[in-house]
């Protein structure tokens, strides 16, 4: 299983130069991650790229969990990384028992 690295508060604090975005689970972790890598989603882009609260770069998902938020955060990693990408794309893999709470994420 390959674990994606995200940015820390630590980290942050010494590469300013990296934007990123807060994303906060239903059981209140927090992410950070790069924001071009946030903006692959479409809800996320809209929510950072309008006149929500959440413009600021915090956002918060009651609905989803730290697992599936962890899953779909990994798979704005992948797209980034694998978009227009000239080399074999290995596949996106999705536990079985996540599957469908990702689906609705």
């Amino acid at each position: 299983v390959q674990r994606m690295h995200y940015i820390t508060i630590k980290q942050m604090a010494s590469l300013d130069e990296i934007e990123t975005v807060k994303l906060i689970s239903m059981e209140d972790h927090h992410f950070y991650i790069d924001r071009r890598c946030a903006m692959v989603s479409g809800t996320i882009r809209a929510m950072l790229e309008g006149s929500f609260a959440e413009s600021r770069g915090c956002i918060t998902l009651p609905e989803i969990s730290t697992p599936v938020l962890e899953k779909l955060i990994q798979y704005l990693y992948y797209k980034v990384k694998y978009t227009n990408s000239t080399s074999r794309v290995p596949e996106f893999e999705i536990a079985p028992d996540i599957a469908l709470e990702l689906l609705m994420a």
